[in-house]
């Protein structure tokens, strides 16, 4: 398993020693930031976001391992008689990762006992990693993923020990305070490095003492900064926030924004109003003002979180097979009980054959968006000509499964999902399909025992004490005010979509698209999840090194495998958009990495993740708060979308260029202020 990500990788100008060394470091357990493996390449065409469907995320795209091994624990108990505090020194200070930040010497407490979870590394010298036998040179380093002003380990001496030499990134620590058979806490901030950190323990006393020192790293957490601590000019920061300021004035809804780099929280901002117009499209100027905490309708950005986070855990553990055939979960009924008829625009086959692709399909598959199924059937609207998948009053959903978003409705549609023809054949075309999603959200509800929700929460919401996101938030402790609301009235588009049922209402505090809403009760793997900026972009902060603070969720080699582009589509992974050769940069900007990924949602959400920058950007808008431009033209463009500041992709664009560091970067920023906001 590699856990040195792409940009370290390509650092070529490595002497032999060093070679034996990094050869060592490769089959260490733990993470560090990940990049994808395969070869990227252009994809064929461009991807736009087609708003002419009547759901979320329609038609976006153009036709387009085992169980690793847990560490092995070789705990040594602590002597509580000895308490005496240990200051460790280095020889010499230095800057914070020659960032301008004060250092701090590195220091260290005896503490009662090792703290519980997981780590980032577990290693236990000499021969952390069994190389005894190679070379006595890949015996004594390892190294871990770590930021400027949150570097923190645990010892644990062995009783036997006598004396040891400990660099923390080439510092050498004095250590003669450590006593055998005590635990300490090292904290090292003022030698922290963003990136790459090193140890090296050497000069074990007595020599072939096995388990001598064990060395346990936590993951990175997120820590409050600004903007110059992570390298971003802050006038990128402040020329977004003047472009979503004069969008705002000028009738634009809202928007919150959080940026993390380098381990840092640099931005978390608020603009606009929570529920910015009345129904009848007229500005609602009463209305409470957005803050950063204001929970927004994910839409689409769900998939990543409820589905493809599952998805990463479950394999890590060992408990999921992606190339196992969804008739596994959700039986034979998938592919027996589909209906015989062929759509308009797929392909045209008996039900013999029918039934035999769905058999196949697999969960990769699903996650790839290859399974075959179209863009959304909508469970829920009885108006609708399942040959055409185009709204018509006059015809009945063969697929209708009801829309009162209660458990009976939820099975009926999971039924429904069952009698759906395939419109491909699966592997052989990309489809952005809602399809796929629900049907992943089923299959981990049915592996795990639990609703999508309670998974979320328990394995990942509860365990970073992340508050402020949540499925079907009105259930759950917060009101409509602590909500952005979305379309003014109801689903009907301004009163062109009609069906029993439908809502009528301004959205508020419920999820706005209708297979969620009215199929699944408001909680999908495809949509329904609301959060604020600010937790959104701390679970994306996860992607980088697989952990959180004590907490594994996924190994490096799982998120390799999810990241990595596909080899018919290199815009997909699984599931996670990439950037590519250019292929998102209408949502991720024009400077983003090509390993850059993440989602973007229907509602006016982005979330995206840039390892090689290391930068997580999360941006939510509730941009169809407006009216519809022209209902009669395209019921499905909101006035909203019309803003610089519902494009997305100006965030991360102006971001990068507050990154690039040159001498005229703030004449640079200057020069798009003018631009942008004549």
């Amino acid at each position: 398993m590699s856990l040195l990500p792409k940009k370290w990788n390509k650092k070529k100008a490595l002497a032999a020693a060093l070679i034996l060394i990094c050869a060592a470091a490769l089959a260490m357990p733990g993470c560090a930031k990940r990049t994808s493996k395969k070869k990227d390449s252009r994809t064929n065409g461009k991807t736009e976001t087609d708003e002419k469907s009547g759901r979320e995320d329609v038609g976006e795209e153009k036709d387009t391992p085992e169980k690793e091994e847990e560490p092995q624990k070789q705990g040594m108990p602590a002597d509580p008689s000895r308490d005496e505090p240990v200051v460790v020194t280095v020889s010499e200070p230095q800057t914070a990762g020659g960032e301008g930040l004060s250092a701090d010497l590195i220091s260290a407490e005896r503490v009662d006992g090792m703290p519980g979870g997981d780590w980032q590394m577990d290693a236990s010298f000499p021969d952390p990693f069994g190389l005894a036998g190679s070379s006595r040179a890949m015996t004594q380093d390892a190294y871990f993923l770590g930021y400027v002003g949150q570097g923190q380990l645990y010892v644990n001496l062995s009783p036997s020990i006598a004396s040891f030499d400990f660099y923390i990134n080439g510092k050498k620590a004095d250590t003669s305070g450590m006593q055998p058979g005590n635990i300490y806490r090292v904290s090292f901030p003022g030698v922290a490095r963003n990136g790459k950190n090193t140890v090296q323990v050497s000069g074990i006393e007595p020599a072939g003492l096995s388990g001598a020192v064990r060395l346990c790293v936590p993951y990175p957490q997120v820590i409050d900064g600004k903007p110059e601590d992570a390298g971003i000019d802050s006038d990128a920061i402040d020329l977004i926030s003047d472009i979503i300021e004069a969008d705002v004035k000028n009738g634009f809804p809202g928007a919150q924004l959080c940026v993390i780099r380098n381990g840092r929280l640099v931005c978390s901002r608020s603009w606009g109003r929570i529920n910015a117009y009345h129904p009848d499209g007229t500005l609602n100027k009463e209305s409470p003002e957005a803050t950063t905490d204001t929970l927004y309708d994910l839409a689409s950005v769900t998939k990543m979180f409820a589905v493809n986070y599952a998805m990463q855990k479950l394999l890590t553990e060992g408990q999921i097979d992606l190339d196992s055939k969804v008739t596994d979960y959700l039986g034979s009924g998938f592919c027996d009980e589909t209906l015989d008829f062929h759509y308009a625009k797929g392909a045209d086959v008996g039900i013999d054959m029918q039934r035999a692709w769905k058999a196949s399909i697999t969960i990769r598959d699903l996650l790839r968006h290859r399974a075959g199924f179209p863009a959304s059937p909508r469970y829920c609207n009885p108006y609708v000509d399942a040959v055409t998948q185009e709204l018509d009053v006059y015809t009945e959903n063969l697929l209708f499964a009801g829309n009162d978003g209660t458990e009976e409705t939820k099975r009926a549609t999971e039924e429904a999902i069952c009698r759906t023809p395939l419109m491909y054949e699966p592997g052989t075309h990309t489809e952005y399909s809602d399809v796929d999603y629900m049907i992943l959200g089923l299959i981990i509800e049915k592996k795990t025992g639990k609703s999508l929700d309670a998974y979320l929460k328990e394995n990942f919401l509860t365990p970073m004490g992340l508050s402020h996101m949540t499925f079907r938030p009105l259930d759950h402790g917060f009101r409509r005010e602590d909500c952005a609301a979305t379309e003014l009235n109801g689903n009907t588009r301004d009163g062109v979509v009609d069906y029993p049922g439908i809502r009528r209402d301004t959205i508020w505090g419920e999820v706005h698209d209708e297979s969620a809403y009215y199929s699944m009760g408001g909680v999908s793997g495809h949509a329904g999840l609301f959060s604020n900026a600010s937790d959104l972009a701390r679970l994306m902060f996860v992607m980088l090194s697989g952990g959180y603070g004590n907490r594994r969720f996924f190994s490096g080699d799982v998120i390799d495998e999810f990241i990595s582009p596909g080899q018919e589509d290199p815009a997909f992974g699984l599931g996670w958009w990439r950037q590519g050769n250019g292929a998102r940069s209408r949502y991720f900007g024009t400077l983003a990495s090509p390993d850059a990924f993440g989602h973007q949602g229907w509602t006016g959400t982005l979330v995206m993740c840039d390892p090689e920058k290391d930068l997580v950007v999360a941006y939510l808008t509730n941009k169809i708060n407006t009216p519809v431009a022209d209902k009669y033209a395209d019921p499905n463009k909101f006035k909203g979308s019309s803003y610089t500041s519902a494009s997305l992709g100006f965030v991360p664009q102006i971001l990068c260029v507050g990154m690039s560091g040159g001498e005229d970067v703030k004449q640079q920023l200057q020069s798009l202020r003018d631009d942008l906001l004549k």
